[in-house]
């Protein structure tokens, strides 16, 4: 069995942070460098996925739908699954509220700190634990359903999803970095158990002394 967990490509939001101001966070889209790579991406996911039959799970955000589009890759299923979208910042529209939040929920840890009329770190790891609670019995249990499943989502999501497969502590979740945009990781499933391909970067140390252990 096989997970490749897929972030977008480049959108307005990573270029133009007051973007938010202007726009909701779910309807940002690609930029042009984005879709290129969403594109390039395409034939590596390809391979990565084999000739089996693939299930996709993708975030309903414009960014998400749009990087899986320009994959261009035939997949047996596509499902829109909520669970797996971007953490809620809540209303943006007041920049000078947004810097303040960025600031505080830096200062605060980005898993507990729960953003006004959002959500914290906490709360997407309670959706995610759900997605891949049901998403785990459909691959052991369910003969009909694909080996080989395409997640397209985001790098918060993308951390948490992976802290909840190998139960990493929230320290070490949060020492480590987001994917790049269009960045993969896989997991595989060698009969006892799933292992990450590559580790994420770390960008400081876990402050209880956890080291992020090599595939």
């Amino acid at each position: 069995m096989r997970i490749i967990l897929l972030r977008h490509g480049q959108s307005l939001g990573n270029v133009d942070e007051l973007a938010y101001c202007r726009i909701p966070d779910h309807a940002l889209p690609l930029t042009e460098r984005g879709e290129r790579e969403a594109r390039a991406a395409g034939p590596v996911i390809a391979g990565l996925a084999g000739d089996g039959p693939v299930a996709a799970y993708v975030s309903p955000y414009q960014r998400t739908r749009r990087t899986f589009e320009l994959l261009g890759i035939e997949t047996e299923r596509v499902v829109t699954e909520p669970r797996v979208r971007e953490q809620d910042w809540g209303n943006l529209q007041d920049p000078v509220q947004q810097e303040v939040l960025k600031h505080q929920r830096h200062a605060f840890g980005h898993f507990f700190f729960r953003l006004p009329n959002g959500e914290s770190g906490a709360d997407v790891d309670d959706r995610v634990a759900a997605f891949l609670d049901g998403l785990t019995v459909r691959m052991h249990k369910d003969e009909g359903h694909p080996k080989t499943v395409l997640v397209v989502s985001h790098g918060l999501t993308i951390r948490l999803l992976c802290r909840r497969f190998f139960d990493w502590s929230i320290d070490l979740f949060e020492s480590l970095s987001n994917p790049d945009t269009c960045e993969h990781r896989v997991l595989d499933h060698d009969g006892t158990g799933w292992k990450l391909d590559r580790p994420f970067v770390q960008w400081r140390d876990s402050p209880d002394g956890t080291t992020q252990l090599a595939p």
